[in-house]
């Protein structure tokens, strides 16, 4: 094994705090010293709203390449930001204990979603929290924005903004909770495929380099999650919405499609036990996907 493993990462301060993580992770358990290698991506250096940079992949190709050419051994990805197709020579070594899969609300005055004043602006720049927004509050005024967390955090507390969506898992891994003004619970606002969950990713025949950091539990749940994403052939910035858990051996799964307005919505929801298949997320995302297939998915996300 290497005397010093190479981590490479957006140089976003989320997506370092998240590497530095991992590295002091990997080296608890293999004793082996990290050094980070910040990777730029067009997703971090374009100004262009995610959906029209094409969503899929946007912030994962930079980095893949750096693995590919040797510049580091191990790339550090936030889950819900990979394609879902596999790239040939990597492999996804390792899925760590995934954290909250919530999306939080960081509001003005400790306002929450059903607390802000007719017209507000609310700030996001996915797809599917768009839909969401416009489902549970059509008379909020939603603005596309970019930008790290503090960024966003700042229009808020600048006065620009009087809201912004963002995953509670960048607000953890960042020490700004202090910012949440309301969690969106998962049920009634399910988050992207994989939100919450590191993907540790080498190339093809290095796994062992991180194999020690791979929680079960969290893959087989994120597996199941993306797998319907997948199918649905949606990309990363569908407005799409998916959760699983495991609870006393049974996988759980539950999807739910949005239209781009949020006037429409389909849900799928479910379950069986882990022990009954041989691949239980891919079953049972199989079953969620042909649900909402015969509901009219196609259609519903053909429409938005």
């Amino acid at each position: 094994m290497a005397t010093t493993l190479r981590v490479g990462t957006r140089g976003s301060a989320l997506a370092m705090a998240q590497s530095t993580s991992m590295a002091s992770a990997i080296s608890a358990k293999t004793g082996v010293e990290c050094e980070l290698v910040p990777i730029s991506t067009e997703g971090d250096t374009s100004t262009e709203s995610l959906s029209s940079l094409g969503g899929t992949g946007v912030f994962a190709s930079a980095l893949r390449e750096a693995l590919r050419d040797g510049r580091c051994d191990v790339v550090v990805h936030s889950l819900k930001d990979l394609p879902t197709a596999p790239e040939p020579g990597l492999v996804i070594a390792a899925v760590p204990k995934r954290v909250d899969a919530r999306d939080a609300l960081c509001a003005r005055d400790e306002l929450t979603l059903d607390t802000l004043p007719e017209g507000a602006r609310v700030g996001t720049g996915s797809p599917r929290r768009v839909a969401q927004l416009r489902a549970r509050r059509p008379d909020l005024t939603v603005v596309d924005i970019r930008g790290n967390v503090d960024t966003r955090l700042r229009r808020v507390a600048d006065g620009d903004l009087d809201a912004v969506v963002l995953a509670a898992a960048g607000l953890q891994r960042l020490g700004r909770l202090d910012a949440i003004t309301e969690y969106l619970g998962i049920d009634g606002w399910p988050t992207a495929p994989g939100q919450g969950a590191l993907a540790l990713e080498v190339r093809a025949g290095d796994e062992k380099l991180v194999k020690s950091l791979e929680h079960a539990t969290s893959r087989i749940i994120v597996d199941a999650e993306r797998q319907v994403l997948s199918i649905l052939e949606a990309g990363c910035s569908a407005p799409l919405g998916a959760h699983g858990d495991v609870d006393d051996g049974m996988l759980f799964l539950s999807a739910r499609v949005y239209s781009a307005d949020g006037s429409e919505r389909l849900t799928s929801s479910h379950a069986l036990y882990v022990s009954d298949s041989k691949d239980p997320a891919g079953d049972l995302a199989a079953r969620v996907a042909k649900e909402l297939f015969d509901q009219g998915a196609a259609a519903l996300m053909g429409a938005s």
